[in-house]
């Protein structure tokens, strides 16, 4: 029987997962999209978008699609999805993998500040600075109104969720981007410091390099930890390794 492998995505990883799986001669492979983004690119395979209904739900899907194998190729960020594939996972006996890419790393010459949450960046930021460049996506910007002096560019790939701070500038763009045009922003909105999550990769990774240029101040909001017991792979081709696919 053709394996079936379901592809918890989202993330450009997802996405090259989801093309390599699909290209080998009887593999299965869905990919699943939360539905947050309203037009997301085309993806190799079969397609589901919108929720499971927790971790019942999920289980409940992979017994009924008769799911061989789960890769949870998600936001780093998106904590609760990988809490309910871990769960939905040992309760069916179904392997789970998770497949993050690894986080991003300072240089010499950042000034890079850790925060463990979004609020407790927003705290952070009034000695740092008046004019924040806000790259945490378009969730939990209420977390930044309780500092009304300040003034955000929010930049997200869809329209952010309200409530907002009061000064608030919204950049609707999708990366990647480079280090010209992310110091050229910079530089136009008078920009004084930078939040961001450490997404890692390299699709968004040029604000960084661009700050750090500028001299400008970083605040890192960390990656939630992993559930117990759940080990990530940092690429595709370790996924299709552990999946026994090999890279080919």
């Amino acid at each position: 029987m053709s394996p079936h492998v379901l592809v918890l995505g989202g993330t450009t990883e997802a996405r090259e997962l989801a093309a390599s799986l699909a290209a080998r001669p009887g593999v299965r492979v869905t990919s699943s999209l939360a539905g947050r983004v309203s037009r997301p690119g085309a993806l190799d395979g079969d397609v589901r978008v919108g929720g499971f209904g927790g971790p019942e739900g999920l289980a409940q899907w992979l017994r009924a699609e008769q799911v061989d194998i789960v890769v949870d190729a998600t936001h780093p960020f998106a904590t609760g999805i990988t809490e309910n594939a871990a769960r939905a996972a040992a309760v069916t006996g179904v392997p789970a993998v998770v497949l993050r890419r690894p986080g991003w790393t300072p240089a010499p010459g950042d000034r890079w500040h850790p925060a463990a949450s979004l609020a407790e960046a927003a705290a952070l930021l009034p000695p740092l600075g008046r004019r924040v460049f806000l790259t945490t996506g378009r969730l939990g910007l209420a977390a930044f109104a309780r500092e009304p002096e300040l003034h955000y560019l929010v930049r997200s790939v869809e329209p952010p969720e309200p409530p907002m701070p009061r000064h608030t500038e919204v950049l609707l763009s999708r990366g990647p981007f480079t280090v010209e045009s992310e110091t050229a922003l910079l530089r136009e909105h008078r920009i004084d410091v930078l939040v961001t999550k450490d997404s890692g990769g390299s699709a968004t990774s040029a604000k960084l390099t661009a700050a750090r240029a500028l001299g400008l101040p970083v605040v890192v909001v960390h990656r939630p930890p992993l559930p117990q017991g759940v080990r990530a792979e940092p690429d595709v081709a370790s996924v299709l390794a552990r999946l026994g696919f090999g890279a080919g």
